[in-house]
């Protein structure tokens, strides 16, 4: 290493101080300033000093290393004086390629790549072939798993010579002894099918990739999934179900459930890619065989295929076939089948239109609705939409209701805090009667719920049912017993009608805020908890950004806002004036004719 003591101002010479010290931190940060330094040294010291440097410092810590790997793919290519010498980051990059840390040889290998996108064909062939070879006949199975991310980005580039040494050199990848390698080239192997053309895939790539399909170990066969769907998107419906439609049986019937998981989880795309005939003929039974798969997990990733696949075949295929299977699934034994089925079922309602949705999907709506686990019936409710728009909501009112109830007073707070979420939904498609006789209580409720995320969610969701419903509805049925609780002697109580009244604001009209809202807010200005008297400055604060953009808002602020905020400016508590003080600037803005600008957190 060349010797900067003399300069102990050198930028290197400080880094290398950076780099031996002890702490962590200090040389993590000195290796995320590279960018830095190699500015103040130039493009040519960079090449000459920095890169050599480096790569005579990569003994380091894993964290050091991927700091390293990272900071050399963004954009490092410009420090060292652009695409004709991008290829100088190259030997840094492919020691950290083959070191024994995965998340360093990954991140190593997509910054090779990012360079490689600078590089031209001239650089290809001189200096990036050569760091492939290595890597490939590399002796640890570190270097030859990091070459298979390598060859796609390179291709493209290459002279026609070079594609065919490139295509021996992944090929001999997907044969390695090292199961690690095998599962690395199954990985990558459909991105570099994509860069191949039609005669070369079928020829060179399609018999590596048949081999890795039938491997003895399931990490490697479950990966091809992927790589299966890229060759069928390159192919024909005839070359698929002639050169693919063998594979994607023996895939679907393998006998790995976790093989058999990865193609329910991909099936839509893999049926899409694949084409109509093999569809009709092969993979509505293979589809049917998942739905009813012994394990669970694979159960559940098919339910959740099921609308986009139905959209690949007939309507009486889904009757015929499918349904009999969604029926098993509404009450297979595993919760999370059922709660995946919840999710997709409303999405076959506008392909099987309202009489069928009626009498086969109506049924099933009606039990999950009512099922043990929460999650079943948040899936089915937070869907409802669709389901909505082809049958109307009069036909599911009656069950919907129990569903609601018994979620709001679930025990689990989080689920109480889900179904309030969808409360807006609802009501939009419920209407303001049935909202009003059957869940205006139930959202009240909410507001003394004593976790406070839900009576934040709460406060929130009268907001937009003001939205849905208008401020006259608002006026009527929410506002008096929102300001009632302004009165409560528990201060939880008074500290919600102040969240509530800062949320809703937006939402409020001038009228509102003049008759309902400011005479509860005058009140609380004076109560007896700090707490609750900052919180009053910042829902003032709210109303009169509110105010500014409304007809009297003005005058409102003047007489109704200012005074208060003046007052709580004097307030004995710091962080009530501290809020206060903050609070009198918007106002006098407001009052002024100034209109502030909103953010979020005004709200």
């Amino acid at each position: 290493m060349a010797d900067y003591s003399q300069d102990p101002l050198h930028p290197i010479a400080i880094l290398v101080d950076e780099l031996r010290s002890e702490d962590v931190t200090l040389r993590l940060n000195a290796v995320h300033r590279i960018s830095t330094i190699s500015l103040a040294l130039g493009t040519e010291r960079t090449r000459t000093e920095l890169i050599p440097f480096l790569l005579e410092s990569l003994d380091d810590d894993d964290e050091i290393l991927l700091a390293l790997a990272e900071e050399l793919g963004q954009g490092f290519v410009d420090y060292v004086g652009g695409p004709e010498y991008g290829h100088l980051l190259l030997p840094v990059l492919e020691v950290l390629a083959a070191v024994e840390e995965t998340l360093v040889r990954d991140k190593a290998a997509e910054s090779i790549t990012k360079v490689c996108t600078s590089l031209n064909q001239a650089q290809i062939e001189e200096h990036y072939l050569p760091l492939l070879k290595r890597l490939t006949t590399g002796e640890w199975f570190t270097s030859r798993t990091s070459a298979t991310a390598l060859f796609a980005a390179a291709y493209p580039k290459a002279a026609q010579p070079t594609q065919e040494e490139m295509r021996k050199m992944f090929t001999t990848l997907c044969t390695d002894d090292t199961p690690m390698v095998r599962r690395a080239a199954a990985k990558e192997l459909g991105a570099f099918s994509k860069t191949l053309d039609h005669d070369t895939l079928l020829a060179d790539l399609l018999p590596a990739f048949r081999k890795l399909s039938q491997d003895d170990q399931d990490s490697v066969r479950l990966l091809t999934v992927e790589s299966l769907i890229s060759i069928a998107e390159a192919l024909s419906n005839d070359e698929c179900k002639t050169h693919l439609g063998s594979t994607m049986k023996n895939m679907v019937s393998d006998k790995s459930w976790r093989v058999r998981y990865m193609v329910a989880d991909h099936f839509v795309k893999l049926a899409t890619a694949a084409g109509e005939d093999i569809v009709r003929e092969e993979l509505v039974v293979a589809f049917v065989a998942l739905l009813k798969d012994n394990e669970a997990e694979v159960r559940t990733a098919a339910a959740g295929q099921i609308p986009g696949f139905a959209q690949l075949v007939d309507r009486e295929v889904i009757l015929a076939r499918l349904m009999p299977c969604i029926r098993d699934l509404s009450t297979d034994q595993s919760q999370h089948v059922r709660a995946a089925l919840g999710t997709q079922i409303s999405g076959l309602a506008p392909l099987l239109g309202k009489d069928a949705t009626i009498e086969h999907l109506l049924p099933l709506f009606l039990q999950l609705l009512k099922d043990e686990f929460p999650d079943v019936r948040l899936n089915i409710i937070s869907k409802l939409e669709m389901v909505n728009a082809v049958i109307g909501i009069e036909l599911l009112s009656k069950a919907l209701l129990p569903a609601i109830v018994q979620l709001a007073e679930d025990k689990q707070w989080r689920v109480r805090q889900a179904i309030i979420e969808y409360i807006p939904l609802l009501a939009k498609q419920l209407g303001v009667q049935f909202f009003d006789d059957q869940l205006a209580n139930l959202c009240m409720a909410w507001l003394g719920d004593p976790v406070f995320s839900i009576r934040e969610a709460a406060t929130v969701n009268l907001r937009k049912l003001t939205e849905v419903f208008g401020v006259d509805w608002a006026k009527s049925a929410i506002i008096p017993k929102v300001l009632a609780m302004g009165n409560n002697v528990n201060y939880l109580f008074r500290m919600t009608t102040v969240f509530a009244i800062t949320t809703m604001a937006p939402a409020l009209d001038t009228d509102v805020i003049r008759t309902s809202v400011l005479p509860t807010i005058t009140d609380l200005v004076s109560d007896r908890i700090p707490n609750i008297r900052f919180n009053v400055a910042k829902a003032l604060e709210v109303l009169a950004t509110s105010l500014s953009s409304q007809a009297g808002g003005n005058e409102l602020v003047t007489e109704g806002i200012l005074p208060n905020l003046e007052k709580l400016r004097n307030d004995s508590d710091a962080d009530v004036r501290f809020f206060a003080e903050k609070g009198l600037a918007t106002a006098q803005a407001v009052a002024s004719g100034e209109a502030p600008e909103v953010t979020m957190s005004d709200a």
